[in-house]
């Protein structure tokens, strides 16, 4: 039984067809009369039940026929980041490391320091994945009566398997103008691991087109002496992985070295690092840094202008236009004239 109708069963107020296979116009049963007009149009009588079609639980305002005016801000996939390095020039990075190394706190960091101003020599252009940077950035947010969190970012979880999630931000440089687009992966620690312990380098793909590498190592595994020699051989190995997936050339390369607040990076350790590196015919910089401090003496964002620094700058020399093995001779037939006047 419903309002429109005192039969028990009947629900000719959400579907118009009465339970008695009656006209629902004339049942005895409907709550309220209709009456009819002499044109044979309906008109509903004031307490009457709607007859059906006339919008008993219809909708109020239909519904609009156009998209939402933003398009979605959560993380890109591979095939947007595909289409925006079609349309301009699109820094992607490739960022690895073990699970609570701090490659989430390196990408919260910046993403607060973008946000407050405070990346020394760079402003805040676009992002078209603001959401995701606030879903990862959330843990940083919520403090307990003035104190900070035990975790300041969730740990990474992807959706898909195989496909990996990027960040973009655009920044601009103020020493002069130029506008750098960063792709940004975040990408769980586990999947750094497997690719050490198993070589598994299918879910890295994307690398081949990444300009830069972070490997993001935990500053605190290397004051331990326990676990640093362990810890600088991984480096190593993951080295040997990498020379795999870019088949011998590695982009630029930087260890980032996190929790630079709980102590100074020794240079004793930055040089078995940069040792172990060697061995595997791989160089790169140490850059430490303090994501977030819990020391009154390191500012939170140590370091993180310095990794951004380094990522878009010291490219790779042009490769010669017309190589040659030798010099061209005085009177000698060239091509065009090809460097005629050396």
């Amino acid at each position: 039984m419903t309002s429109a109708c005192n039969f028990v069963g009947c629900t000719v107020g959400e579907t118009g067809k009465c339970a008695l296979e009656r006209d629902p116009l004339t049942c005895e049963h409907r709550t309220g009369a209709v009456s009819r007009t002499t044109g044979g149009d309906e008109a509903i009588v004031e307490g009457a039940a709607a007859p059906a079609g006339i919008g008993v639980g219809a909708p109020v305002l239909e519904q609009p026929s156009g998209t939402s005016s933003f398009p979605p801000s959560r993380t890109l996939g591979p095939d947007v980041v595909s289409r925006m390095m079609a349309a301009r020039y699109v820094t992607v990075v490739g960022i690895l490391g073990d699970p609570e190394s701090g490659k989430t706190a390196c990408l919260v960091s910046l993403y607060l320091m973008v946000a407050n101003a405070r990346l020394d020599g760079w402003s805040f252009a676009d992002s078209k994945s603001l959401m995701a940077f606030e879903e990862i950035a959330r843990g940083a947010r919520e403090w307990n009566a003035g104190h900070p969190p035990e975790q300041m970012t969730v740990h990474t979880e992807m959706t898909d398997d195989r496909r990996p999630g990027f960040l973009h931000l655009r920044l601009v440089r103020k020493s002069d103008g130029r506008r750098v687009d960063l792709a940004l992966p975040d990408l769980p620690g586990e999947w750094t691991t497997a690719l050490v312990a198993t070589g598994r380098t299918d879910r890295f793909q994307f690398m081949k087109r990444a300009d830069a590498v972070w490997v993001v190592v935990d500053g605190r595994t290397l004051a331990n002496r326990e676990r640093r020699q362990g810890v600088i051989s991984r480096v190593g190995q993951l080295a040997g992985r990498l020379k795999t997936i870019f088949e011998g050339a590695v982009p630029r390369m930087m260890i980032v070295v996190t929790h630079r607040d709980r102590g100074e990076l020794a240079e004793s350790i930055s040089a078995r690092l940069a040792a172990e590196l060697v061995d595997r015919q791989v160089t790169a910089i140490v850059i430490p840094v303090a994501p977030f401090s819990e020391n009154a003496n390191v500012k939170a964002g140590l370091g993180i202008v310095d990794l951004i620094d380094a990522t878009v700058s010291g490219a790779l020399p042009a490769p010669e236009f017309w190589p040659t093995k030798q010099l061209p001779q005085a009177g000698a037939r060239v091509y065009l004239g090809f460097r005629r006047d050396r």
